[in-house]
């Protein structure tokens, strides 16, 4: 069997019990598309959580998830003003502007996260024909450097936004994460303070593969099927998404899943700090643990560890935990860094 890997919660399998959902809506035909008694049940499973108001609908990918909700926002003389880490910026090899043909507004944050000063410094140019205009704010819960926005963070950034006719997106890839880690409801985090559209990552939090945009602003969502099909996310066999969100929203499944998976990262944090040559370079508030690390070691670890280089320059890097990560993993990789460190020096 492979080592476990730290480099990203994606690396980690499929939980059984959503695997298991899998096999078992293997049974016969059924209609596609999602006109399923499978993706029913999971819509209504989604209402259960953010509320009965929503339009859901389910895509591939988180990329897929982000770039085709936010089109439904923008015209493409419009923009998305995210921090500069957003992976919509980062990580999305130019998806966005390349299918939207807008723009993306980054602000440089220490944290992740954009406040309603950073939003308004991007707001100078509004009605001036020869500038983008800003129509939509994103923000990232947990953002990428493990950083948690409180409901009365986002609560500002969403009313500010309406007040200055701006929408809010979140991406929520690891959502699931940030609401066990603040211990509230995942309504708690969206609907509640005033998100208008949510990217809900399912892939990060045990499933094989699949990802949801839904809509608490129902008048954004009229034409998000056109748009779906046209952004070629419209899989057939949608009952093998929806029976893995079924499995994920039923029986807390996907809290017990983040709150593992943060637990584990703080157990990492707290052994990796009995070692004098690393530093904790954050702080670990759901399951990302940033460090910094001698640059002489990182490759040797990487012979046996997978794991991500955050920053090149300040030897920064990031270890992610997964649903499926054990104390005997997280001993067995501090025990490793240790011997690897006694050899190097």
């Amino acid at each position: 069997m492979n080592k476990k890997s730290f480099a990203s919660d994606n690396y980690a399998g499929i939980h059984p019990d959503i695997l298991q959902a899998i096999i078992d809506a293997n049974q016969g035909h059924s209609k596609a598309y999602g006109g399923d008694i499978y993706t029913h049940k999971a819509i209504d499973l989604f209402k259960k959580h953010f509320g009965e108001n929503i339009d859901v609908y389910f895509t591939l990918t988180g990329t897929a998830a982000n770039v085709l909700g936010l089109s439904s926002l923008l015209n493409p003389y419009q923009a998305i003003i995210c921090a500069e880490t957003a992976h919509i910026n980062t990580d999305e090899a130019g998806a966005f502007e390349k299918y939207t043909g807008s723009k993306l507004i980054t602000v440089k944050t220490d944290n992740g996260k954009i406040t309603v000063d950073d939003i308004k410094n991007q707001l100078f140019a509004i009605g001036n024909q020869h500038k983008v205009q800003p129509k939509a704010i994103s923000i990232t819960q947990g953002t990428e450097l493990g950083t948690l926005y409180t409901p009365e963070e986002i609560k500002k950034i969403s009313n500010f936004a309406h007040a200055n006719n701006l929408y809010l997106h979140m991406d929520g890839a690891r959502l699931c994460n940030a609401a066990a880690a603040l211990n509230v409801p995942l309504s708690v985090l969206t609907k509640d303070v005033g998100i208008d559209l949510l990217s809900f990552g399912g892939t990060k939090d045990g499933m094989m593969f699949g990802e949801a945009v839904i809509f608490f602003n129902n008048n954004l969502s009229k034409d998000f099927k056109y748009i779906r099909k046209q952004g070629m996310q419209l899989l057939s066999k949608m009952r093998f998404i929806s029976a893995q969100f079924i499995a994920l929203l039923s029986n807390d499944l996907w809290k017990k899943n983040a709150q593992h998976a943060n637990s584990l990262a703080k157990f990492l944090k707290k052994e990796v700090e009995k070692i004098p040559e690393i530093k904790i370079s954050r702080e670990v508030q759901a399951n990302a643990v940033f460090a910094y690390v001698d640059p002489k070691i990182i490759p040797l670890l990487q012979e046996k560890y997978s794991f991500y280089v955050w920053d090149e320059i300040t030897s920064e890097v990031r270890w992610m935990t997964s649903f499926d990560t054990t104390k005997e993993d997280i001993l067995e990789f501090v025990a490793f860094i240790k011997e690897t460190i006694a050899e190097a020096f």
